[in-house]
């Protein structure tokens, strides 16, 4: 043979040899022999002025099965599409049932420590990853988890979309009609650090109302969604304690532990918070201080279900229970699901949806084929199909193109100043 033949010989070798992640020859003995042929996302507008188009995943498999994920980070979605992408080069050849190894490596790997969106790219494609897993070994994702400890599914809870008496009296007969026991609202306006004493009582008088409204059998979470400072909270947080609440939601900036600490310190309502939280890591402080009550982690953000999970086992030796926050898409709220089912410290699971379907929800339907999150009987079903639990078609998004990024919310006092909301 010339040598020329011989050297384009070995060149035809080489670009026939398949791209494999960097350590991936390493974890040859264990796993199976499926591989990921390729990585992709879809932006998802449903509605025009939404600060959150969807952000799904979907990884394919050389031997046809595929896994759907979800990454939605409000007003971040471009940003979290690049990221995935960023991400390809760590996954396309790899074995898709090594879902710890792959977090790890796209975590550590990454050097600076996830923010965000990072940690929305990392869910996303973990959601993916543990759907295929259950696809392989034929059982949903929660009874890989070791659950259900329920069949019947999971504790839920709807947001009151209320302001009325005769509103809040309408929330009560629906939510009766449906088996509904908990639902969400939370106070109104924005609070500067040190609040007028009409600005306190206004409040107080909605959080009243609502009880009044709902009745005393309901459980009502509040949230106070960080607008508050940790004075302000305090007094807020003790003037409500009379009604009995099931917990209040970030009553400060979840970062600030020590001004959590001085809140729960002074309050006997239950305290949660957890939603803006990166990583069962950025929990360890909160658990291990005793500052809250419940974790709200988000699977969308938080590293999808590999870090929700590693955030309920950390929460419950200390007798800190979950209250996953959702209020994304079906893919990462389903995926949620499967987690509260076979965790022991499940308290109950948000979605953000009303008590009455919006077009949002019947939109969710039309892709997924049933009603996802929707309750029975004050219960989100659990999945019986393998992985995630649905089938969901690429072309289910042609209707909804998507738009682009827009903002979340931007709000000013009066002053001009920024307002926390």
């Amino acid at each position: 043979m010339k040598r020329r033949e011989f050297v384009g010989g070995m060149g035809l070798a080489l670009q026939a040899q398949p791209v494999r992640p960097l350590g991936a020859a390493a974890l040859d003995g264990v796993g199976s022999k499926t591989r990921i042929t390729n990585v992709k996302t879809f932006g998802v507008t449903y509605e025009n002025n939404s600060d959150r188009p969807y952000v799904f995943v979907k990884i394919e498999t050389n031997d046809g099965v595929v896994g759907w994920g979800e990454g939605t980070l409000e007003g971040k979605a471009n940003a979290v599409m690049a990221c995935v992408a960023d991400f390809k080069e760590f996954l396309i050849g790899a074995d898709p049932m090594l879902v710890e190894h792959h977090w790890q490596s796209m975590y550590v790997h990454s050097f600076y420590r996830a923010g965000p969106v990072m940690g929305s790219a990392i869910a996303g494609i973990d959601q993916a990853l543990w759907d295929i897993r259950g696809k392989l070994l034929g059982l949903p994702v929660y009874k890989l988890l070791g659950g259900p400890f329920d069949p019947a599914g999971v504790r839920g809870y709807y947001h009151v979309r209320a302001n009325t008496m005769d509103e809040m009296r309408a929330v009560r007969e629906k939510a009766a009609e449906l088996g509904v026991t908990c639902v969400k609202g939370g106070i109104p306006g924005y609070y500067e650090w040190i609040e007028t004493h009409a600005k306190i009582k206004a409040a107080v008088k909605h959080l009243e109302n609502m009880r009044a409204g709902l009745g005393p059998d309901i459980d009502i979470g509040i949230d106070f969604h960080a607008k508050t400072s940790p004075a302000v909270a305090s007094i807020l947080c003790k003037e409500v304690e009379p009604l009995k609440l099931l917990f209040i939601e970030e009553p400060c900036p979840p970062e600030n532990v020590a001004a959590m600490k001085k809140i729960a310190e002074r309050c006997t309502t239950p305290i949660a918070t957890g939603e803006r939280l990166i990583a069962a890591y950025s929990c360890r402080e909160l658990v291990e201080m005793g500052v809250v009550d419940i974790l709200q982690t988000d699977i969308n953000h938080v590293g999808g279900i590999t870090a929700l999970w590693k955030v309920a086992c950390l929460a419950e030796p200390s007798g800190i229970k979950i209250a996953p926050h959702a209020c994304e898409g079906p893919i990462g709220a389903l995926a949620t699901v499967h987690v509260d089912a076979a965790a022991p410290n499940f308290l109950v699971q948000e979605i953000c949806s009303g008590v009455v379907a919006s077009k949002i929800e019947k939109m969710w339907e039309e892709w997924l084929g049933f009603p996802a999150m929707r309750m029975v009987n004050g219960k989100f079903p659990l999945p019986t199909k393998p992985g995630l639990g649905f089938d969901l078609e690429e072309s289910a998004f042609a209707k909804y193109p998507f738009a682009g990024t827009k903002p979340m919310a931007r709000v000013f006092h009066e002053d001009g100043s920024v307002a926390a909301w």
